[in-house]
């Protein structure tokens, strides 16, 4: 999932429906949603992604609320009141700070989650929330958001298609159709999502990130990390560090 905070100017953002966004406006991306800048003058805005899969079950309780309904065909644009623009953006600035200190303190963990809480905090009390009655949830949506709060455990076609009440032929096809991506490749990208954020913020050993984000076999992980973004965990990290 990921948010933009438009700061200043202006954009026209595609979604599979295009929006005029100003400074003020937050465009919320559902998972697995297609989006690009059409046109732009000036802009300047704050981006945030993360995976709740990193958080524990109910951590994020209704904050992730705002962009379920937008999954279901609710506006994916949120107009942030004036009177707490500088406040969402100086707490986009101070996670931006954080997530660049590095280190493997729990402070610092601790202190991103907060931040990031605040932010869809802001986020979600800003939200429309007239009745979204007549909007029915989208498999995929569903079967996406199953996925990325529980791709750091095991997990196969056959549960993400038990979530979604469907059968694992059905779900693989619906995805696949609907993003161009496998399920066990969405389940990949959340789980090297996090590993390039234990990675790049903490010195934890590769073989124990391996473990923490579901690779009880860190050869398998780092042949996996390989394969997808060309070198080994290690030289990875190093680079994020030397740059």
């Amino acid at each position: 999932m990921a948010l933009s905070f438009l700061t200043h100017g202006s954009a026209v953002m595609d979604q599979g429906t295009r929006h005029e966004v100003q400074a003020g406006d937050v465009v919320l991306v559902p998972s697995g949603r297609p989006h690009r800048m059409v046109s732009a003058q000036s802009p300047r805005a704050w981006g945030v992604s993360f995976y709740p899969s990193c958080y524990s079950a109910g951590e994020l309780g209704t904050l992730l609320d705002p962009f379920e309904r937008a999954a279901r065909g609710a506006s994916t644009v949120v107009r942030i009141p004036s009177d707490r623009h500088a406040h969402l953006a100086n707490l986009c600035a101070e996670l931006h700070r954080e997530t660049q200190l590095g280190g493997s303190s729990a402070h610092a963990e601790v202190a991103q989650k907060s931040l990031l809480g605040l932010v869809l905090t802001e986020v979600a009390r800003a939200s429309n929330i007239t009745s979204t009655a007549g909007l029915q949830p989208t498999l995929v949506g569903d079967a996406l958001r199953f996925i990325e709060r529980n791709c750091l455990r095991p997990i196969s076609l056959r549960d993400v298609a038990d979530a979604v009440h469907r059968s694992p032929s059905y779900v693989a096809t619906a995805v696949k159709r609907a993003t161009g991506k496998t399920v066990m490749a969405w389940v990949i990208a959340g789980r090297l999502a996090e590993a390039r954020n234990r990675l790049r913020h903490g010195d934890e050993r590769v073989d124990i990130i391996a473990e923490r984000v579901g690779y009880a076999d860190p050869t398998h992980f780092i042949r996996l990390f390989r394969r997808v973004h060309g070198v080994t965990p290690t030289a990875w990290r190093l680079r994020q560090r030397e740059a």
